[in-house]
């Protein structure tokens, strides 16, 4: 794979908010732009707690939601057209969709179990997400999906699962087990490192993308044709890396020093993710 980043001079960053008219900041500057993804023709993401889209390159932005709850998660639909996102209204955090364009967010789940959106589903009939709702431990999450039309969740057959994503023909799907711990203790190395698995809905088959002695954190996964692109700490600070699934070869693409990338997705065939809190976007 292609690093285009080069340096950070090369980086095309995505500075949201250049409107001159819409807070009494620099907003020429604006960061704490958080959770962001990424369609053909937007880009979303987490501001002030609420959620924001905005055309590739930034500009136009446009605010989707006023209500004193807490947005996060967004994800786009694969034709771009819907954005699934997880907020706390009505006291508890389910799942809603809202028109990219604007309108009413329309609920998904019901269940008083946290509900956090992962992704579409290939098709983009049905949103997926973790929970815990199932979880007697309350340690675990686990992946279900919900439709679009509104319905009755469907739980995956993967026992436990955080983050996921889906391969490009929905046949399998990458994800991390647990939640990471890096976020309690940077360079955390215990026996419970974020680690990425494929799981195969054919034959329930599993494979682990391989680290190095000693662990590291591995997380974020994004199916991207045939590799799964994710975050880790395996050469320090968080970067992009690729994992190619035809050679088992992996590739580091970012290397950031000052500070971690954090929140990265993708869509439409490029990633985005938060650092030092701008956007960027990356093509792999």
């Amino acid at each position: 794979m292609k690093n285009i980043l080069g340096s950070l001079t090369a980086l095309a960053f995505l500075v949201i908010l250049n409107t001159t008219n819409l807070f009494a900041v620099n907003t020429k500057d604006t960061r704490l732009l958080a959770e962001p993804a990424i369609s053909a023709k937007n880009i979303a993401f987490i501001y002030a707690e609420d959620l924001w889209v905005a055309n590739l390159d930034g500009s136009n932005p446009r605010r989707l939601t006023v209500d004193e709850g807490i947005e996060s998660a967004p994800m786009f639909s694969p034709d771009g057209s819907l954005i699934a996102f997880s907020a706390q209204y009505d006291g508890n955090t389910d799942v809603f969709i809202v028109p990219t364009e604007g309108g009413i967010p329309n609920r998904l789940t019901w269940h008083p179990a946290r509900d956090w959106v992962r992704a579409f589903t290939t098709d983009g009939k049905n949103v997926l997400f973790a929970s815990k709702r199932y979880s007697f431990t309350r340690r675990y999450s686990q992946l279900f999906t919900v439709p679009v039309a509104g319905g009755f969740p469907k739980q995956l057959d993967i026992p436990n699962a955080w983050r996921a994503s889906y391969s490009p023909d929905g046949k399998s799907m990458a994800y991390t087990p647990i939640q990471g711990r890096y976020k309690q203790w940077k360079n955390y190395r215990g026996g419970t490192v974020a680690t990425i698995l494929l799981f195969s809905f054919t034959d329930s088959s599993v494979v682990k993308i391989d680290q190095p002695e000693g662990g590291c954190n591995d997380t974020d996964p994004m199916w991207i044709g045939d590799n799964v692109c994710f975050r880790s700490d395996r050469n320090g600070e968080f970067n992009l890396f690729s994992y190619a699934t035809t050679t088992k070869k992996i590739t580091q693409l970012t290397k950031f020093e000052d500070f971690p990338i954090i929140g990265s997705t993708h869509g439409n065939g490029n990633i985005i993710f938060e650092q030092a809190g701008y956007l960027h976007t990356f093509d792999p």
